[in-house]
């Protein structure tokens, strides 16, 4: 169908009543909710994903992404209904698609160099199938100017880019709410290559996202908004950490500090903590870090430092505590309990776990680990044993907010632990409740 050209109104008319085709390409944690809202609102949907068994499970509606709320009802329902399957067949999906979308993962390698191989793959694939009138829409994140690298590769086809359009509408979704983000926790972001193109987006994602949409004037501004907002994040919360950090050097209570800061509309501090994780937050920094004269990200490099030392920091304050209940870390039983980044998430990338526990080790610490969401074997994989009590442990730290943890039972500690010691590492106890039942507690900037 040629979608080029025509208003905004009349592609959300044909989009709501199913008259053309999107194919998703990459069906993982948020290629998989889009796919499904997509179908939901009316679109018939491919989503394309290498992984045979992915596709299998969501031909026959099942959804393999486990931990999104909702999202297993929409898949069954939209499967049911004839609006959504699956391929791994990305060329033959690209010749049945009207519109094109690209949610494969961009991450970074440990020096920060971005890997665009997933997005060039998918490009290409495309570039097999595509025809004019047709409109391929990046929404993976990617340095800004990276949707528009892939012409040359798109114009492989034999269509040139304005008989195709190229556009790009950033995910801004998290794991866990991811549906509720796509319809519309926040407007969506959109930027293409034409207005012709941008009517398209606009008429697209106006019916998806009921906060509407933002448009921008071009592709690579609209790529800017995403790693924008996570680099806001992860410079904030490195403020955060360098004041709590100082407010333990004054006796000063950090928490409070900053909530009372709060109060003042122009301020808006975020939390400190054992450290930034996950694949956003600590990455996106590097897109600009890297693209940029050094004299131009000092701000960026000086937070990615700040925040990566966190967990150090946190591997400080357990060593303190111990010696102040004269026990050396050196033979101490400690419990590390969170070993994913972010509390009812099984996620880890970047997990602060990894380098706590790490260090413990080296300083010759006997550390456990315990996590709701984990068992033994990823206990094993970061290093720790496994352990679901507190019988013999010397220090609790708490390095992941999972629900679970904020109601710990402090009677219990004190009957099975052999020292009183907890740190802190999410602010998720309430410091008076822990301390007047006889702990030392310790967290970040307290």
């Amino acid at each position: 169908m040629e979608l080029l050209g025509k208003s905004s109104e009349k592609i959300s008319e044909d989009f709501r009543n199913g008259k053309f085709t999107v194919s998703v390409f990459g069906l993982g944690k948020m290629g998989m909710p889009l796919a499904a809202v997509f179908a939901d609102r009316g679109a018939k949907v491919i989503g394309v994903d290498i992984d045979d068994d992915v596709v299998e499970q969501v031909k026959n509606g099942v959804n393999h992404v486990k931990e999104e709320p909702g999202l297993k009802e929409l898949v069954e329902k939209n499967v049911e209904a004839g609006r959504l399957t699956a391929t791994t067949d990305g060329v033959e999906a690209a010749e049945k698609a009207d519109v094109c979308v690209i949610l494969v993962p961009t991450l970074t390698d440990d020096k920060g160099n971005v890997k665009m191989g997933p997005v060039l793959d998918v490009a290409e694939t495309i570039s097999q199938g595509l025809e004019k009138g047709n409109v391929v829409i990046t929404e993976a994140t990617m340095p800004p100017g990276n949707t528009e690298k892939l012409v040359p590769i798109l114009e492989r086809s034999g269509v040139e880019l304005g008989e195709f359009g190229l556009g790009h509408a950033p995910e801004r979704t998290m794991t866990g709410t991811a549906i509720r983000d796509i319809k519309g926790q926040y407007p969506k972001i959109i930027g293409a290559d034409s207005d012709r193109t941008l009517n398209v987006l606009k008429g697209i994602y106006q019916v998806v996202n009921e906060e509407g949409v933002v448009e921008m004037d071009s592709i690579i501004s609209a790529e800017a908004v995403k790693v924008f907002e996570g680099i806001y994040r992860d410079v904030n919360i490195a403020l955060a950490n360098e004041l709590a950090r100082y407010c333990e050097e004054r006796d000063i209570n950090a928490l409070e500090a900053i909530e009372a800061a709060n109060t003042q509309t122009y301020c808006h501090l975020h939390e400190p903590g054992a450290g930034v994780a996950g694949h956003c937050i600590p990455v996106y920094p590097w897109f600009v870090i890297n693209q940029s004269d050094r004299n131009n990200s000092k701000l960026l490099r000086a937070a990615r430092e700040i925040n990566d030392s966190m967990p150090y920091h946190v591997v400080d304050l357990v060593v303190k505590g111990l010696n102040e209940v004269e026990r050396s870390v050196k033979g101490s039983n400690i419990l590390v309990m969170g070993l994913t980044f972010r509390g009812g998430v099984r996620e880890f990338m970047k997990t602060p776990a990894e380098p706590v526990i790490n260090k413990l080790n080296e300083l010759g610490a006997e550390t456990y680990a315990f996590d709701p969401m984990c068992d033994a074997e990823d206990a094993q994989r970061y290093g720790a044993s496994w352990k679901e009590d507190f019988e013999g442990i010397d220090a609790i730290v708490i390095l992941t907010d999972h629900d679970e943890f904020g109601s710990l039972d402090l009677e219990k500690i004190k009957n099975q632990a052999r020292n009183e010691l907890i740190v802190d590492g999410r602010n998720v106890l309430d410091p008076g409740d822990v301390k007047g039942n006889g702990f030392k507690y310790m967290r970040v900037g307290y």
